[in-house]
């Protein structure tokens, strides 16, 4: 399988929802950070149809158990996984980054099983790839360091307030989902929701950090 090294993942810029359109022919997509989780069939209409319909660049096709069954049989962690990440010409999350991981999971049920299966409640794949210390030294700083359009600093407790206060969760989902001037997952689509945890739980314990010095 050709998945992207990491370090191509935090090096190059942030992809736009048009630039994406042009791409992979995909229809960029926002969700609100509150938005429900989409079903399976949802996910599959929206986005996965475009290569999964005609079977696009090898994608096995939608209702073709002769192309799934040789994928169902490493299970459906792993696909869920190459789903997540991006494998082949695939970009991570479908080229769309404001699918969560549940939705991914609940999209390649429903292809595999033919549109027969029950959406999951719990992803069946969700795998950290770098520390939060690590992704924010290596990309959210970019804005996060000096509050670029309005990004909550680094260390300043001042800042995060406000958006602790709502939750690490309700945090999680909008660097997941995209808020205001930040893309969905920072443009970086390979990442999953693990990884964005992992980021927004660094920064705010520094900010939590430094008010106890």
């Amino acid at each position: 399988m050709n998945r992207q090294p990491l370090v191509s993942i935090f090096s190059r810029r942030t992809i736009s929802a048009a630039l994406i359109t042009v791409l992979f022919g995909l229809p960029a997509i926002a969700l609100a950070a509150g938005a429900p989780e989409r079903s399976g069939k949802e996910v599959f209409e929206a986005v996965c149809v475009t290569c999964h319909g005609p079977g696009k660049d090898g994608a096995p096709r939608m209702g073709n158990a002769a192309e799934w069954s040789p994928r169902a049989a490493q299970g459906l962690n792993s696909i869920t996984r190459n789903a997540i990440t991006g494998v082949g010409k695939m970009p991570g999350h479908g080229g769309q980054g404001a699918l969560t991981d549940l939705e991914i999971s609940r999209a390649v049920s429903y292809m595999v099983s033919g549109g027969a299966a029950t959406d999951p409640n719990k992803a069946y794949s969700s795998p950290q790839q770098i520390t939060g210390e690590e992704l924010v030294k290596t990309h959210c700083q970019n804005c996060h360091a000096s509050g670029m359009d309005g990004a909550p600093r680094i260390g300043n407790l001042t800042d995060w307030a406000p958006r602790l206060n709502k939750g690490l969760d309700v945090l999680v989902q909008s660097s997941i989902r995209g808020h205001k001037a930040m893309p969905a997952r920072s443009g970086m689509n390979n990442l999953s929701d693990a990884d964005m945890k992992a980021a927004v739980s660094y920064m705010a314990n520094q900010a939590t950090a430094n008010s106890l010095k």
